[in-house]
């Protein structure tokens, strides 16, 4: 992810999304913002496509972020997927996967609050990504274990939890 730390956070301040859209154009991601308020992302993970959310609550001072997988869980393997989101949830310090229910879809969601003097900043937004995109990354084999594996979500949640050394 290209960073941006360097971007003037003076005249961004009043919109977390005006740096937001700072670094999506920074890292050449598709994105749509529909108005000053919400932003869409398009980009092409190692497992899958993404499609971010990000929506600025003004009345509130809360932006909310969310991370959602370009996969539809089967109707018969929801409640494993359940199962497993609940056992990802207790591993995650930041943030929370929850499950899309129109679209029937994972996503990793997490809201920051501000106050009017404690805008979110470059730096804040760059980790909020990161770390989003990180989790993802990281849980998203588990998912496909529990749906077309067959495997327990215990058994995906192990089986993701390993971290191979080196490269083959």
């Amino acid at each position: 992810m290209t960073l941006l730390s360097s971007v003037s956070e003076q005249h961004l301040a009043n919109n977390p999304l005006d740096i937001v859209e700072e670094i999506v154009t920074a890292n050449e991601w598709l994105f749509d913002r529909a108005n000053d308020d919400e932003m869409i992302v398009e980009l092409a993970g190692r497992w899958c496509h993404y499609r971010m959310y990000f929506v600025w609550q003004r009345e509130v001072g809360a932006l909310q972020f969310s991370c959602q997988f370009d996969m539809r869980v089967p109707e018969g393997k929801r409640t494993d997927v359940n199962d497993l989101l609940s056992m990802l949830n207790s591993r995650l310090w930041l943030g929370h996967f929850d499950l899309e229910t129109q679209q029937n879809s994972p996503l990793f969601r997490y809201t920051v609050l501000t106050r009017s003097d404690r805008m979110p900043g470059v730096e804040m937004l760059e980790d909020l990504v990161e770390i989003a995109l990180t989790e993802c990354e990281r849980f998203y084999p588990a998912f496909q274990f529990v749906m077309w594996g067959g495997k327990r979500p215990s058994e995906a949640l192990a089986a993701a939890m390993i971290d191979t050394a080196g490269q083959a």
